[in-house]
C-alpha cells in the first residue's frame, strides 16, 4: 500500500499527489513513468513521474480526471493509500546518459501541452541542476487550464505561456508561438522535446521537421498495461515497430507515425464510456457513504 502524503488542485479536474515510495523515488530519472493502481478492482494507469524527492521518498504525479479509472484515483484524498505503486518504469530521456559537456552545447526547447507539463517539469529541472538553461513553452485551452507555472518558471531560462483563446500570454497553439521565438525572435535551437497530446505532438513535429530541428516526443498517451504484455502501445518509428512503455516512452518525433499512434489511441473509447456509465451510480453512493474507495 503506497498512502498519498499530499494532494494540491491544479485546475478543474487535474490533481497533483505526492506518493510515498521510497524506492522509486531513490531511481527515478527524467523520462521515466510509473504503473498505478488504486484497489483491488482497479486497472493499470500509467502516468510518466511530475517529481521525485529522495530525501522524503515521495514522487509526484498529476492525475487528470477524465475515465473511470482516473476519476476514482481523483476522489482520493490525503492519508488514504493506492493498492500498487510500480516503477520507475521506461527508459530515461536520452540527455541523461550523454556526455554533460557536449549537452550543455545544445539549446533546448520544451513544449508541453495540458498536463503534459508534469512530465516537462522534472526534465526542465534536471537542466537546472547542471547548470542549463533551457526555454519552455507551456500551452493550454484556456489560462484556467495551465498548470504548474511557478514550478516550471522556477527552473527554467525563460518560460512561454500559449492559451489556444489568447486569455493568457501568447494568443494562439503551442505551433505558432514557436514559429513566433524562431521566425520573429531569432531564436535557434538544436533540440525540441514535446510533450502533451499526440495531435499537438504531430504538430510540433510537423513544424520542426520544416525547420530542422531535431524533436523527441513522448507517446505515455497510448500506454495501456505498460509493461509491453499487452501490444496496445506498438507504434511504428521509421521502419521499425517499437512499444511506447518498454522502448520509449521517448522516441524521435519526426520518425514516429502519428496518424497509426492517434488511431491506437482511441481503440478503447467506445469501452471506456460503457464503463463509465456502469460505474457511474457506483462511485457516486461510495462517496454518500464517505469513502473515497
Amino acid at each position: 500500500m503506497y498512502k498519498i502524503v499530499k494532494k494540491r488542485d491544479l485546475a478543474p479536474n487535474i490533481f497533483e499527489m505526492d506518493i510515498l515510495a521510497p524506492r522509486v523515488a531513490n531511481s527515478a530519472q527524467p523520462g521515466q513513468f510509473v504503473i498505478v493502481i488504486a484497489d483491488e478492482e482497479g486497472e493499470r494507469i500509467p502516468l510518466t513521474i511530475c517529481d521525485y524527492d529522495k530525501e522524503e521518498g515521495t514522487v509526484s504525479i498529476v492525475v487528470q480526471a477524465m475515465g473511470c479509472s482516473t476519476k476514482k484515483m481523483a476522489a482520493y484524498n490525503e492519508g488514504d493509500y493506492f493498492k500498487d505503486f510500480v516503477g520507475p518504469l521506461g527508459q530515461p530521456s536520452e540527455y541523461v546518459n550523454e556526455d554533460i559537456e557536449e549537452v550543455k552545447k545544445k539549446k533546448v526547447l520544451f513544449v508541453a501541452g495540458g498536463v503534459g507539463a508534469a512530465p516537462v517539469y522534472p526534465q526542465v529541472r534536471w537542466f537546472h541542476e547542471n547548470g542549463i538553461d533551457v526555454d519552455v513553452i507551456v500551452g493550454a485551452k484556456t489560462k484556467d487550464l495551465i498548470i504548474l507555472e511557478d514550478k516550471i518558471k522556477n527552473v527554467a531560462g525563460n518560460l512561454y505561456i500559449a492559451t489556444d483563446d489568447g486569455s493568457y500570454g501568447f494568443n494562439g497553439m503551442v505551433t505558432g508561438l514557436i514559429e513566433d521565438l524562431v521566425k520573429n525572435q531569432g531564436k535557434k535551437y538544436d533540440l525540441v522535446i514535446s510533450i502533451g497530446p499526440m495531435i499537438m505532438m504531430k504538430f510540433v513535429c510537423l513544424l520542426t521537421k520544416k525547420l530542422g530541428i531535431k524533436t523527441i516526443v513522448s507517446l505515455n498517451p497510448i500506454m495501456v498495461d505498460g509493461t509491453g504484455m499487452c501490444g496496445a502501445c506498438r507504434v511504428s518509428v521509421g521502419n521499425e515497430t517499437k512499444f511506447a512503455c518498454v522502448d520509449g516512452p521517448e522516441f524521435d518525433g519526426h520518425l514516429v507515425d502519428f496518424d497509426e499512434a492517434l488511431k491506437r489511441q482511441t481503440q478503447y473509447k467506445s469501452e471506456e464510456n460503457i464503463l463509465n456509465e456502469k460505474r457511474e451510480g457506483h462511485v457516486c453512493r461510495c462517496q454518500q457513504q464517505g469513502g473515497a474507495k
